[in-house]
């Protein structure tokens, strides 16, 4: 993940922080209205850069594998180690095979229950040596894979998984796993690690240093797909509409002088971003939230759990809030989950609406009540989600982030802001809150966590909006 998507995601940022986006200052690029561009142009030249390279990098990664042709397995390990082999005689024993199964829910609301089986079998050279090997280096992983409504009772959910169970064992017995053209090394994935956990239940052989294995059927001159054709026209397609996006707008005749002259020129946005991300007096717990939520995401990464995003029994490992686990005793799981989140995008979307609202309400509220406010809502929202789903695996601080905006919501309408900030905030947060409601219709998102957050904080706001205005009053007339 680290490699595929997160090194050309935010790499390219660099180039166009520090170099590019200063250039784009000699672009005429404010509307009439006042409202600036230069955001959208950056969103381009960054896509223009990092979808070309990710789909390059997959380009590459099969390209460039060079398939080794072996007479046995035992030659492997005297070749030059590659990710493609031709073997042309092998024996795979299928009396010692090992198995792993998962157990994943995935769709709207978690609608959706998943059955995976990754099965391992050791790959000897010939079958005497099968008979008498203690330990086998070279694996072949099969996986078989079923899906049914997560809405289903215990009961029937065991029933299916006993006939998936028995089916992939009879197709398992019934195929003949030396019928393939070429077989791929398998490397760090959500997969491999299904292969790695199976190879950990064998019992019958030692397994250590052991090489995996997936078989494939197709020539070997058709793995790479329509990978090139993608990168030439994402290529092509991102030049094209950056070349036309920068001849649209006029010059700015003063910032193209300080280029031309060699003036320096100071990057302000990003100066301004820094400083809303630095704790200081007045806005502390905020930028230390986002610290501790990103932190806790980036141990999750290095411990090997994904990128994008986290399968569903890694989360509930790390504390994430389960009716049936949570209700059992497991009371914890009611704050441990406001700092978890299921992968990088939902990560990102919900730091950026705690920094927003941050800047607004802990300067008001101070660091202790601040903080208060976004545990104890935080909670609620963790309670109003095993209340009103059975069985939903739910992670993240957008119910304590939702909490902190019913607050807001409440002092905007008790006008506890000055007019200025009233004016201008009332609607746009009635339209963000409206819009993530929205959204969460559409599936995969915990509306009964954000709706619990919501009221909880609202009915707070209200509370509390006559003592903060006494205070504010009573620091105006000092």
């Amino acid at each position: 993940m680290i490699i595929d998507f997160v090194i050309p995601l935010i790499f390219p940022a660099i180039p166009i922080i520090f170099y590019l986006h200063k250039r784009l200052n000699i672009l005429n690029l404010k509307a009439k209205n006042g409202k600036t561009y230069t955001d959208f142009y950056i969103f381009i030249l960054w896509l223009s850069i990092s979808v070309p390279t990710i789909i390059a990098q997959d380009y590459l990664k099969t390209a460039t594998g060079k398939l080794t042709t072996v007479e046995n397995v035992s030659a492997i390990s005297k070749q030059e180690q590659t990710k493609y082999y031709d073997i042309k005689r092998l024996f795979i024993d299928k009396s010692k095979a090992s198995s792993y199964t998962l157990f994943e829910v995935s769709g709207k609301h978690d609608t959706d229950f998943n059955m995976t089986i990754y099965v391992v079998a050791p790959v000897f050279d010939k079958k005497n040596n099968a008979s008498t090997a203690t330990n086998c280096k070279y694996w072949l992983g099969i996986k078989y894979h079923n899906q049914v409504s997560n809405s289903i009772s215990d009961s029937r959910k065991e029933s299916e998984y006993q006939t998936f169970a028995n089916f992939s064992e009879t197709e398992f017995n019934r195929t003949d796993l030396s019928d393939f053209i070429y077989l791929e090394r398998v490397g760090n994935s959500e997969t491999g690690d299904g292969y790695k956990k199976a190879l950990k239940n064998c019992t019958k052989l030692n397994t250590e240093g052991a090489t995996i294995f997936i078989s494939h059927k197709e020539p070997f001159e058709n793995k790479n797909g329509n990978s090139f054709l993608w990168f030439i026209c994402t290529l092509l397609g991102g030049i094209v509409i950056s070349l036309i996006a920068i001849l649209i707008p006029k010059f700015n005749q003063r910032e193209l002088k300080n280029l031309e002259s060699g003036k320096p020129q100071e990057n302000k946005d990003l100066k301004e971003f820094l400083e809303f991300i630095k704790p200081r007096e007045g806005y502390f717990v905020t930028p230390i939230l986002i610290y501790l939520n990103i932190a806790i995401f980036l141990v999750m990464l290095i411990s090997g759990l994904g990128f994008i995003s986290f399968n569903g029994q890694d989360l509930l490992n790390w504390g994430a809030n389960y009716q049936p686990y949570t209700s059992n005793g497991e009371w914890w799981r009611l704050i441990t989950n406001v700092f978890l989140h299921g992968g990088f995008m939902h990560l990102l979307s919900n730091m950026f609406g705690l920094l927003f609202v941050g800047i607004f309400l802990e300067p008001l509220l101070g660091r202790t009540k601040y903080l208060t406010i976004y545990l104890v809502t935080g909670i609620i929202a963790s309670l109003a989600s095993i209340w009103w789903y059975d069985a939903t695996v739910s992670v993240g601080a957008s119910g304590a982030i939702f909490g902190l905006y019913g607050l807001f919501l409440s002092l905007l309408l008790t006008k506890v802001f000055p007019p200025q900030i009233n004016n201008v905030f009332l609607i746009t947060t009635l339209i963000f809150i409206g819009y993530n409601l929205l959204m969460g219709l559409t599936g995969g998102i915990d509306n009964a966590a954000h709706i619990g957050g919501l009221i909880s904080g609202f009915v707070i706001g209200l509370i509390m909006s006559n003592s903060l205005k006494s205070e504010k009053n009573n620091i105006q007339k000092k």
